[in-house]
């Protein structure tokens, strides 16, 4: 199952000890780890975000749901990146584009407070004793949210509602008088305005779970051959 992880640690030492881990159950088997990066929450509220050692097309954290997670952990202070990741700072998410619920975000924040240090993932697992044996061992807070499928009803929706109002303010500007046309004309040209931003977004993200998927697939085309390369 496709999850997103998060085990936040008391220390770096701590949490660089349990990214190692995480790495050594990727390399078993047990797991596929398909990004991960390590958050240091400092004590005037900033987050520092170091990704290392990176684990195929899909460490580029920028436009992807793990990307948003990082993002959303950073919280609203803003963050403090390190050099190897590609989020910008201060940027606006979208928690739909996580995929996961609202309150997993909240039972984290909780625990990823000021001084605490952070491993977060996103990983394939058939069972979760593995991972939850080896990050407790090093004294890990384990938090895990299976990720949803994209969802478009809901946003087809909204966009068909916005069209509908859209086609009787057209409807009414016909049979209007000259100055009642030019005030339809401005709500029409807004609201127009806002149907072709909400089209670009569903298009930016579908593209974007294109590419996590295809950036999937070569982890574990990559994953197979060094397998194979092993075994010969």
């Amino acid at each position: 199952m496709d999850r997103m992880l998060v085990v936040v640690f008391d220390n770096e030492t701590k949490a660089y000890e349990g990214k190692r881990a995480l790495m050594q159950l990727d390399s078993e088997g047990s797991i596929t780890v398909y990004a991960h990066a390590v958050i240091t929450k400092h004590a005037d509220g900033t987050t520092t975000v170091k990704q290392e050692d990176d684990n195929g097309p899909i460490g580029t954290l920028l436009g992807t749901s793990f990307g948003s997670l990082i993002g959303l952990l950073g919280g609203p202070v803003g963050l403090a990146i390190g050099a190897a990741t590609g989020v910008a700072a201060g940027a606006a998410v979208d928690l739909n584009d996580v995929r996961v619920g609202e309150d997993f975000i909240y039972d984290v924040s909780k625990s990823l407070v000021p001084n605490k240090v952070a491993v977060v993932a996103e990983i394939e697992e058939d069972w979760t004793t593995p991972v939850d044996t080896r990050m407790e061992a090093i004294g890990g807070a384990v938090f895990r949210r299976a990720r949803s499928d994209v969802k478009h009803t809901i946003h087809e929706e909204h966009v068909a509602a916005m069209k509908a109002d859209l086609a009787q303010m057209r409807a009414e500007q016909a049979k209007a008088h000259a100055d009642r046309k030019a005030k339809l004309q401005e709500k029409i040209n807004q609201l127009d305005s806002k149907i072709q931003a909400q089209l670009q977004k569903a298009k930016e993200r579908r593209e974007a779970s294109e590419r996590e998927t295809q950036a999937k697939i070569q982890v574990l085309k990559a994953k197979a051959a060094a397998a194979k390369a092993k075994a010969s």
